[in-house]
């Protein structure tokens, strides 16, 4: 009879969504070291051996760390897809059976406590349930985007209208300022497209588990984590526990697979505050128009700095200009507005410390979730 306590991670194939889950399983590794974690690996059509050079330098500095790499996906002829979300999710789809053949797997040798998947497999929730192992699920950006997801299927139910018919049209959710119909999540904008119908089962699927893993602190977002755990995001039955353990970081080891450590000696070399920085994701893409507004913005400036301002403009379809890129830039580093928000920055970062420190929010939130899997 399987004894050896296992916990199972299922991301979504991009390479953000991996990292995060690894630096869970290795963040779960130091909570309980006899834990044996497993990480299954869903093959995509496409770039197939993108996540490969990270997958075996995390295996070799972290062995505690098991990965399964899935039978790869061929997609039928008939398929169709408008975005890149739509595939990840018909390859999820399409995993079902080999997850589910490799949790039976895992189970001969372990007891298998929890399956923790990305937020974007509501197809693995059934999976888990009929091999009676617990779904959670784990939430890798903000807790105020965490509750603007989970609240989706209300604002749903009170109109028929798609976001991208409302403009400006102002969306309220618990715990977070009101958001522009506008500017939600591209994918969700048309409630007649696949993708749409995909979040949507998503955002119903994730207060159903058995909780919801945060990649936030409670300093960070307390009204949001607030307006989450009280419920009032789900109008319609109860939420799952909510776990903010963040914030999950890389280890400088494996930032060095991808020339992170050149990265890192460039950013030392500059003066203290001088750099903006903004991540668009792995799969961040951008016209050749507006990647060239983007470096005439920054070409104007006399420093080098990178970075990329948040308004866009709705009369230019979401195009972003070049002199907006140099105004905020310019604000963001030179302005006295810029300077109360770097100081924000600097406390944040001390708050962020603090809560993955013992004692601290985030360590107390990871014990009680490794907890829960006793029960």
């Amino acid at each position: 009879m399987a004894t050896e306590e296992a916990v199972v991670l299922y991301p979504t194939p991009t390479i953000g969504h991996l990292k995060a889950m690894v630096e869970l399983g290795k963040l779960l590794l130091t909570h309980q070291p006899s834990l044996s974690i497993h990480i299954l690996i869903a093959t995509p059509p496409y770039q197939a051996n993108a996540t490969a050079p990270y997958i075996a330098a995390v295996s070799s500095a972290v062995p505690s760390l098991t990965f399964h790499t899935l039978p790869e996906i061929t997609l039928p002829p008939s398929s169709s897809v408008a975005h890149h979300e739509d595939l990840t999710f018909e390859v999820l789809r399409l995993n079902n059976p080999y997850v589910h053949d490799a949790l039976v797997s895992i189970s001969n040798k372990h007891k298998i406590q929890a399956l923790v998947m990305d937020f974007f497999i509501s197809v693995g929730f059934k999976v888990a349930t009929d091999l009676n192992i617990r779904p959670y699920y784990l939430y890798t950006a903000s807790a105020g985007s965490l509750a603007a997801f989970i609240y989706q299927p209300t604002i749903h139910n009170q109109t028929t209208e798609s976001f991208k018919d409302m403009g400006d049209v102002l969306l309220h959710t618990p715990g977070v300022p009101p958001i522009p119909a506008k500017d939600m999540p591209k994918p969700a904008l048309d409630r007649t497209s696949k993708a749409y119908e995909f979040f949507l089962d998503c955002s119903i699927t994730l207060p159903k588990s058995a909780g919801i893993i945060n990649n936030s602190f409670q300093v960070l977002e307390p009204r949001a984590i607030k307006a989450i755990s009280d419920g009032l995001c789900v109008t319609d039955s109860l939420t799952a526990p909510l776990y903010c353990i963040g914030p999950l970081i890389a280890s400088i080891d494996e930032k060095k697979t991808d020339g992170g450590d050149q990265c890192l000696t460039w950013l030392d070399s500059q003066p203290s505050k001088s750099v903006v920085y903004l991540c668009f994701g792995s799969l961040g893409l951008f016209t050749k128009e507006q990647l060239r507004e983007i470096a005439l913005g920054l070409e104007r400036m006399e420093e080098i700095k990178i970075a990329l301002p948040i308004v866009e403009s709705s009369e230019n379809n979401g195009f972003v200009k070049s002199d907006e890129v140099e105004k905020r830039v310019r604000d963001l580093m030179e302005s006295s507005e810029g300077k109360l928000v770097l100081e924000q920055i600097t406390a944040m970062k001390e708050a962020a410390e603090a809560a993955l420190s013992d004692g601290g929010s985030s360590r107390l939130a990871l014990a009680k979730l490794v907890e829960s899997w006793k029960q």
